[in-house]
């Protein structure tokens, strides 16, 4: 006899599934962002070169605005050194998963210098190395088949404003998809069988903003990293990004002490506007940090501790050595204690951001082991991240 009913977790996903088939937006996405994204074509032989070129500068042509904030952002750097670097040897001795991070790095079809066939590698007819190293260029999210598409407009409108065929490159169809946090999913959430450490996938962004109150409140990923629309994409290289997103606060535990005397402080960062994990991935570091300062705000030696925020991984991935992020409302606390060492000391209480620490470290040991014809790309990356550290919060607290 077949059972007429089904265990609550099956019928869970299985109306999961039903809403996601149903649901307009997700069926979009599906179509948009099915991997490899296919090439281009030919453009209609009637549009001028601006209008079938692929190139960013091209779309600045007619979007000053957001172009200007393209070149700023991250995804313009996505092919980077750091990343070009690594894929001049992958290309040629692992070119299938070369392809995988090209997937997000540079993801249009004609972005890549190889294709795959039958499990081989060939070079890519289409191959545009000028526009490989835009990385996520404007086309990328807007361009299919050189059809182009977008958000509503900002009223809501989904029409034209005109028919196509008077518009620049025919117009574009516009969708709420763009809008929706489940357009920045494809490259930053891994799927369900994607690299795991400790029982959590590498990448979970997505599905951190799902479980907090940002979702059910709908704040989308666009509402904080492009904020009126902006192609801006802040995060955490960004002092003023992740400061809005904090609750920092520092406080001694006695208005006053005397030399001798243990002095107590306490530096609380709170992650109170962050959607997700802070910080959501393995790369950055962040860092309460307390010390000593004499009466001429010279740091007393021996003085400093540390809390540490991150989600620290060995080099190779290949397991988890600590995650203390804080997800949304969660806060990290450094108690502090020292000996007051003479009149006139204070406390330097600080937030130090290493945007980069992962990396820095991941560069030195490729080059320590040879990193062949992408040496010098990785050399720049490395200094580049080097440099990228920075203070969010400092504050001296007066001790006696």
């Amino acid at each position: 006899m077949r059972a007429r009913w089904l265990a609550p977790a099956v019928l869970a996903l299985a109306l999961a599934a039903a809403a996601l088939a149903a649901d307009p937006v997700e069926e979009f996405l599906r179509r948009h962002w099915a991997r490899p994204l296919a090439p281009q074509g030919a453009a209609p032989a009637r549009w001028t070169p601006v209008e079938q070129s692929l190139a960013p500068e091209a779309c600045g042509t007619c979007h000053p605005a957001q172009l200007a904030d393209w070149r700023t952002s991250l995804h313009a750097r996505t092919m980077g050194p750091g990343v070009a670097g690594q894929l001049v040897e992958m290309l040629r001795s692992d070119p299938e998963s070369a392809l995988g991070c090209l997937a997000c790095h540079a993801p249009l079809a004609e972005q890549a210098p190889l294709v795959l066939e039958g499990g081989a590698a060939r070079p890519n007819p289409a191959h545009d190395a000028a526009l490989g190293a835009h990385g996520l260029a404007c086309a990328a999210c807007h361009v299919r088949g050189h059809a182009r598409f977008g958000p509503p407009r900002r009223a809501g409108a989904l029409e034209r404003a005109a028919p196509g065929a008077s518009l620049p490159h025919g117009g574009a169809t516009r969708t709420p998809a763009f809008l929706r946090a489940e357009f920045c999913r494809s490259c930053h959430q891994f799927a369900p069988d994607g690299l795991a450490l400790n029982g959590k996938l590498l990448e979970d962004t997505y599905n951190e903003w799902r479980s907090s109150r940002f979702a059910r409140e709908g704040t989308q990923c666009q509402d904080c990293h492009m904020p009126d629309r902006r192609h801006l994409w802040r995060g955490i290289h960004d002092a003023g990004m992740v400061r809005s997103g904090l609750t920092i606060r520092a406080a001694t535990g006695a208005p006053r002490y005397r030399p001798g005397q243990t002095a107590v402080a306490t530096l609380s960062v709170t992650s109170t506007r962050v959607g997700h994990a802070f910080p959501t991935y393995v790369v950055p570091r962040v860092l309460l940090r307390a010390e000593l300062v004499d009466a001429a705000g010279r740091a007393v030696a021996g003085s400093r501790r540390e809390k540490v925020i991150a989600r620290e991984v060995a080099l190779d991935l290949s397991r988890e050595l600590a995650d203390t992020r804080l997800l949304p409302g969660r806060s990290a606390v450094l108690e502090y204690r020292a000996r007051v060492p003479a009149a006139g000391a204070r406390v330097r209480l600080a937030v130090v951001v290493e945007p980069d620490a992962f990396y820095t470290r991941f560069f030195e040991a490729l080059l320590a082991q040879g990193a062949g014809r992408g040496e010098a790309q990785l050399r720049q990356a490395l200094a580049a991240a080097r440099r990228s550290p920075y203070v969010v919060f400092e504050q001296e607290l007066p001790l006696t």
